[in-house]
């Protein structure tokens, strides 16, 4: 503060010659306690004040006495730009103000004195209230009695009060948890200390304030966490924006290589380092025009982009001896400014090898194709073929190998076996399977007929003939497969011509001389031993060893037992279907067709089914329902230990009859417990032990079986 901020200027000042008197009235006239004293060129040479009054008139001084004679001539004066705080003392109760002439030019009085610092004091208490409110933390301060005393505008706001609502309150009553009291009586500072208060996460920072060694308050700032959480969340979206860019550019399998809007290289990826062969530590912050100087690259897609403007596209030859094709993409600011090119790298030799990999799927999309066809037989089509056994499953696996092929297929096996069914498979999976399919049992038609059967016929060639004559089986199939069943049953005559056929592929009507060409796939099927019939001249050798190319052979039943549920499941689905039932068979009775030997194979399972379902009159196909012959016969173990059966009195014969019956049943149901044992041992069929211990109440699941 300078001294012309307070002095009072053009002061009344007093002349040498002037008498108490005058100064007297001057002094109340002004209200003034003091003047300086000038010369007549306005220059100080004195100072008096009213001190110097009382001084004279306790001498009893004339009242004519002048100011010169009593003034202060020794005075201490002060300039306009002094400081304040430099040149005013407390000794110094008036300060008489001149400028560099040592002229009086103001008057620094008490009340000056008084009115600078107190307004020193106002202007700085309004400056701390102002910065202390402008700090965006919320600062509380308390006395030393735990009243409120500083209470700013962040507090106002982050505690939702009014500052002239809680100045001078109690601490505890506006914020119980502050901590300040504890703070105030201990004189030790807490620093980051977690406070809530109205739901709100605050850091608090708690001082003691300390005056003479004493505490007498305590002040704590305040800084909402939630505004730290807020940053901190921000940058951790920015943290994983950029951990997510880094992860996309070095994840990518061409490779990225970016620079700014004057080729000097930014950043470049895994890819592009393997491509070209250099590392980042090499060329970051280096021109592209670096690259291509030393023959890293034989040109810069980069350089281009930066010449054209826009996106280029160029083969590399790279000094790792990789070809590439290279991609360069301008990037620009608002203001159309090109401050990035990104250029992407694709190694062409790795495409090759993408070729071949494809040629490689198509492979084995071939490979899974035929895989597919075995598990649509196997899996989309259960109910026409049935093959959970190893031996079917063997056999499955031969008969889709042998499907692509046009080579000619002989299924021998059984009679009752599905050999029909397996000529089917072979013809929907073969590459004939759009073409016809045509069937002919050699051992159901006539000898005389046959021939023409199969090779067809002219016009009038015998006595009954059409006149336009009739294409025979071997024509119909042409471009599909013809199946010959019973193929042990054709005529030696027919064999032969049938041995042209797959010599030549020619046939000849019956009473024809033309020979033609038909593309026909034969599939022979038979239950007879072949070779046998070849030893004993019934079958022609040569014809044999001519259809016996792709040889199959279809398994009995009694050899793909673990089949039989699934057929039984199939067939009670069928019959049920058909006959609007909704009949199923007990687990015994599985059990049964599990032991039993099946001389007539599956035909005979589904016959059989078919027949149960039929008489069965519940809905259950029990023991009781199977014929006695499915039963295996076994020596009767009689119990030499049983009493005989006696009579103790004269019943009536049925009653009796019927006692002996039950008294057998019992004991032999505790004994053996299975109905189809018992039967075994007491000679009768299981129905009628089934249907006798039902008559007589009998527990027919002692010893836990039925």
């Amino acid at each position: 503060m300078k001294i012309h901020e307070i002095m009072t200027g053009d002061p009344i000042v007093l002349r040498p010659d002037q008498t108490l008197t005058e100064v007297l009235k001057i002094f109340v006239d002004n209200k003034i306690d003091g003047a300086p004293v000038v010369d007549h060129h306005h220059r100080l040479i004195g100072l008096f004040t009213k001190s110097h009054i009382y001084r004279a008139t306790l001498n009893s001084a004339d009242e004519a006495v002048t100011v010169g004679t009593l003034m202060t001539r020794d005075v201490y004066a002060g300039h306009p730009e002094d400081d304040f705080e430099n040149v005013v003392t407390p000794m110094v109760p008036r300060l008489p103000v001149v400028d560099a002439n040592n002229r009086i030019v103001g008057m620094v009085t008490r009340g000056d004195i008084a009115n600078a610092f107190f307004n020193s004091y106002q202007n700085i208490s309004r400056e701390l209230d102002v910065i202390i409110d402008s700090t965006h933390n919320a600062i509380i301060s308390i006395d030393e009695y735990g009243n409120l005393k500083v209470f700013n505008q962040s507090a106002e706001a982050a505690l939702g009060l009014n500052a002239r609502d809680v100045i001078g309150r109690h601490i505890t009553e506006i914020i119980p948890n502050s901590g300040l009291l504890n703070v105030m009586k201990k004189g030790q500072v807490e620093l980051l200390q977690k406070i809530t208060i109205n739901g709100r996460d605050f850091i608090s920072n708690r001082s003691p304030i300390i005056k003479d060694g004493r505490s007498i308050g305590a002040v704590a700032v305040m800084h909402d966490i939630s505004e730290i959480e807020k940053i901190s969340r921000e940058l951790q979206v920015v943290r994983e924006l950029n951990e997510e860019l880094d992860a996309i550019i070095e994840s990518s399998f061409d490779g990225l290589y970016i620079t700014d809007g004057n080729g000097i290289t930014l950043r470049l990826n895994k890819a592009f380092q393997m491509i070209s062969g250099v590392k980042p530590n090499e060329f970051i912050h280096r021109s592209v025009e670096d690259i291509e100087a030393e023959g890293v690259v034989n040109q810069s897609v980069t350089k281009l982009v930066l010449e054209r403007r826009e996106s280029v596209t160029i083969n590399q030859q790279y000094k790792t001896g990789r070809t590439a094709l290279a991609t360069g993409n301008p990037v620009f600011d608002k203001e159309g400014n090109l401050f990035r090119v990104v250029c992407n790298v694709r190694d062409i030799t790795e495409l090759n090898m993408l070729k071949q990999r494809l040629e490689q799927v198509q492979g084995l999309s071939e490979l899974y194709a035929s895989e597919l066809s075995s598990l649509r037989i196997k899996y989309a089509s259960p109910l026409r073929l049935v093959a959970n056994s190893a031996p079917m499953r063997k056999m499955l696996e031969m008969v889709l190998r042998v499907a692509h092929v046009e080579s000619t297929i002989l299924i021998t096996g059984e009679s009752g076996t599905g050999k029909e069914l397996i000529a089917e498979i072979i013809h929907e999976n073969s590459p004939c399977r759009q073409g016809p399919y045509l069937k002919l049992n050699c051992g159901a038609i006539p000898e005389h007929l046959l021939e023409s059967e199969l090779f067809g016929y002219e016009g009038g060639a015998f006595t009954g003939a059409r006149r336009e004559g009739k294409p025979g089986y071997f024509e119909l199939a042409a471009g599909g497969t013809l199946f010959l069943d019973e193929i042990a049953e054709l005529p030696l005559g027919l064999q032969v011509k049938l041995l042209r056929v797959l010599q030549s592929k020619e046939i000849t009507r019956v009473g024809g001389t033309n020979a033609f060409s038909v593309d026909v796939r034969i599939i022979a099927a038979t239950n007879r031993d072949l070779m046998e019939l070849v030893k004993s001249k019934m079958f022609r050798g040569d014809l044999y060893y001519r259809l016996n190319v792709l040889p199959i052979y279809v398994p009995p039943l009694r050899e793909r037992k673990d089949d039989i549920p699934s057929l039984v499941a199939y067939f009670m689905k069928a019959c049920n279907e058909k006959y609007q039932l909704a009949k199923r068979v007990s687990p015994e009775v599985i059990e049964i067709f599990m032991e039993h030997n099946w001389p007539g194979n599956v035909r005979e399972l589904e016959n059989l089914i078919e027949r149960l379902v039929v008489i069965t009159a519940g809905d259950t196909i029990t023991l009781a329902d199977m014929p006695a012959h499915l039963f295996p016969e076994s020596a009767i173990e009689r119990d030499t230990e049983a009493p005989p059966v006696s009579v103790s009195a004269i019943v009536p014969f049925k009653e009796a009859v019927e006692s002996v019956e039950r008294q057998i049943l019992e004991l032999a149901y505790g004994k053996f417990g299975s109905a189809r044992q018992i039967a075994r041992e007491l000679q009768v069929d299981v129905s009628t032990i089934v249907r006798k211990a039902a008559k007589y109440g009998i527990a027919t699941h002692q010893n836990g079986r039925p």
